[in-house]
């Protein structure tokens, strides 16, 4: 997984800058995201790797999935790794670039795992006091996971908060056993 990032981190760059001088970085977000979505597609990635699909072709193909209606950079950048045989790395260029994007914005991401449905008021508390915590605004992304049994594990970039049930139980079992 290294690699990958380490060979899509120049192009992540490229984008970043550009869309950065340009203050688009919100539309480039958005473009990147759609064309991470076609180049991740199970049929799109064959044709990537079907030696008798010509650049042209492929060209023609992905932008009129991704969209069709691109900006000219958007569209160097897809022919840039159509030429390099880079096309697949997409949705790793889009994660970086989202990376860089909120460190420029001051947001963080935070992946929140409850067992059960949250209120609006629990989860804007939770969220201020992460903002508070972490100095900088949370971007809070929930989902619920019954397997956590109750309570809930926020991961924040390396962080990892875990205040589910299971998470105790596991951490008991630990202590037991030593």
């Amino acid at each position: 997984m290294a690699e990958i990032a380490t060979i899509a981190r120049p192009y992540a760059e490229a984008v970043f800058g550009l869309a950065d001088k340009a203050g688009k970085l919100a539309d480039w977000s958005q473009l990147l995201g759609a064309m991470a979505l076609a180049a991740a597609h199970p049929e799109v990635r064959a044709l990537i790797g079907d030696p008798k699909m010509g650049a042209e072709q492929l060209y023609g193909l992905f932008v009129s999935l991704a969209g069709g209606d691109m900006p000219a950079e958007a569209q160097n950048l897809v022919r840039v790794l159509i030429a390099n045989d880079r096309l697949v790395l997409l949705p790793e260029i889009r994660e970086l670039f989202e990376e860089s994007r909120h460190e420029r914005e001051g947001v963080v991401e935070a992946q929140i795992r409850t067992a059960f449905p949250m209120a609006n008021g629990q989860l804007e508390s939770l969220v201020s006091d992460l903002e508070r915590r972490f100095k900088r605004k949370v971007r809070p992304q929930v989902t619920v996971d019954r397997e956590l049994i109750g309570g809930v594990r926020i991961a924040v970039g390396d962080e990892v908060i875990d205040g589910s049930v299971r998470g105790k139980l596991e951490d008991m079992a630990n202590a037991l056993k030593s």
